[in-house]
């Protein structure tokens, strides 16, 4: 939210910019490949280093809502199940699955074979163990797995995941952080203190990171596809300047970056060095309100900035017109994107003759952004737009980790940040607005909408899912808890010399088939 992941997005836009259409694809291993067959070449001794444009808060899955936190835990955790080059579900630590007719059994079959970092057995006692950990209250990923009854063990290698009420978004929601496996050892003995010190079943271990500087990843040597990891070690470099990342992707000190400017999109795209990795997202990107805080707790005043934001102009002026306009959480290929994306024109008139209607004059408040400079531009093109209207816009800039913690803790006004998205819609609207969502950070509730959010979890049919979520938007345009604003790009810069990456849909940079010429 989310946080990132918001959530799920580092820094709420540093590294959306641009349509160029060289797409890097590679020879990534193929994600059902059994245990012990051989990878198709053998391992290097390269270190890949890939920049990151925020420090990870948290390298824990249960504890994580930031992209950054998982660009690093998809090199240290594998997953039940995981998505390919074309965005479908494919196996990972779970080799099948079979469910009821009913919907409310899913029966998952494990891969034999396979161990934690710390040389404790994957199987069937460690899924539960993993599913007990997520669904604790005080995990983020409790409201993702709120249907989920039980978790039973049936044998060594296969568990059975028993439902409250049939859950659409399940085996989506799998091939994120709440699929992802830690190990049962790691986590009782670590604590609250695992995020610091991670360990899973995943291509690379964690060896070490210093704060705002670098996280560094070995290559685990028992991993269970032969062949892989391709790089001895992986580096993730933190840089809080998009300029700076491209910088150091110039002079050959970072191999990859996940993110660029837009002004130096071109430049990549005709390099005989570099090459340009341009994807629409299923993100979005925008402004959370918070619904508690005055003045922002008027509808009136949230409508009126909504209004006064030139989406179209926003786009085209910070992100080179390279980035999608829209008003939705859901990007173009979602199934529930619809009209209720369609970009509305601003309309300063109206807006002044809401807040005038509603006796909301001198309007301000605070809004809070990170030190990016992309994000700063985008700060400073809202205040403008808001400064039309009559609207204050304070702004303040703090580091990406103070962003979640206060927009977690509803301890904000508004603040700058998105969701890269997800596969199902599910996972791109529940959290953020029904009442008490982990990623809720208005601090916003409405019953018509808790209901309808929790309709299309229990339904499979993507006409009557959507017809919901249409319902849904049609709520928060009135209410506008949250601006949306922008779908991203998922955009890479990245060295010629580095072999083996695959394009993945979710803008997850996936390591393990990486290596350097």
């Amino acid at each position: 939210m989310v946080r990132p992941c918001l959530r799920q997005s580092t820094s709420l836009i540093a590294g959306l910019a641009v349509m160029a259409t060289l797409l890097i694809t590679g020879g990534a291993p193929s994600i059902g490949r059994a245990a012990g067959s051989a990878g198709p070449a053998a391992a290097s001794g390269a270190t890949v280093n890939i920049a990151l444009n925020a420090d990870p808060p948290a390298l824990d899955p249960a504890a994580s809502s930031a992209l950054v936190d998982r660009m690093v835990l998809n090199s240290i955790c594998d997953k039940l199940v995981d998505l390919n080059s074309k965005g479908k579900i494919v196996p990972m630590l779970a080799t099948s699955w079979k469910v009821t007719k009913n919907h409310l059994v899913y029966t998952l079959t494990l891969r034999k074979g396979v161990k934690f970092q710390d040389g404790t057995p994957f199987n069937a006692q460690a899924v539960k163990y993993n599913f007990d950990r997520n669904m604790a209250p005080s995990s983020i990923r409790a409201g993702e797995l709120a249907f989920v009854q039980s978790v039973t063990p049936v044998g060594s290698y296969s568990v059975k995941i028993s439902l409250k009420a049939p859950f659409s978004p399940l085996m989506s929601i799998l091939t994120d952080r709440s699929g992802m496996m830690i190990s049962p050892k790691a986590g009782a003995a670590e604590g609250a203190n695992f995020r610091d010190h991670p360990v899973c079943t995943g291509p690379f271990m964690y060896q070490d990171r210093v704060k705002g500087d670098h996280i560094t990843l070995v290559r685990n040597p028992h991993y269970w596809r032969k062949g892989y990891p391709k790089a001895a070690k992986v580096v993730y470099k933190i840089f809080t300047d998009v300029n700076t990342e491209y910088v150091n992707l110039e002079s050959g000190q970072v191999d990859m970056t996940d993110t660029l400017p837009a002004t130096e999109v071109a430049s990549v795209a005709k390099s005989s060095k570099l090459a340009l990795v341009n994807k629409a997202s299923m993100g979005y990107q925008g402004i959370w309100l918070n619904v508690k805080s005055p003045p922002l707790n008027s509808q009136a005043v949230r409508q009126a900035i909504s209004m006064l934001i030139d989406r179209k102009a926003l786009v085209k002026v910070i992100f080179g017109n390279t980035a999608k306009p829209g008003n939705s959480p859901f990007a173009p290929g979602d199934l529930a994107y619809d009209k209720s994306d369609a970009v509305p024109a601003p309309d300063p008139t109206k807006a002044k003759q809401l807040l005038a209607k509603a006796h909301a004059s001198n309007v301000s408040f605070t809004y809070l952004t990170t030190p990016d400079p992309i994000a700063t531009r985008f700060a400073q093109f809202v205040q403008s737009e808001l400064k039309n209207g009559g609207i204050t816009m304070t702004i303040q800039t703090v580091d990406f980790g103070t962003l979640l913690n206060d927009t977690t803790k509803h301890n904000f006004q508004a603040a700058q940040l998105g969701w890269s998205g997800r596969p199902d819609p599910d996972q791109n609207i529940y959290d953020f607005f029904v009442t008490g969502g982990k990623n809720n950070s208005a601090d916003y509730s409405n019953a018509t909408v808790d209901s309808l959010l929790k309709q299309p979890r229990t339904i499979n049919s993507n006409a009557k899912r959507k017809a919901d979520y249409d319902k849904i938007m049609s709520i928060l345009h009135t209410q506008v808890p949250y601006v949306f604003l922008y779908h991203p790009n998922n955009l890479f810069g990245m060295s010629r010399s580095v072999t083996g990456f695959t394009y993945v849909p979710d803008g997850i940079i996936r390591a393990i088939g990486m290596s350097k010429k």
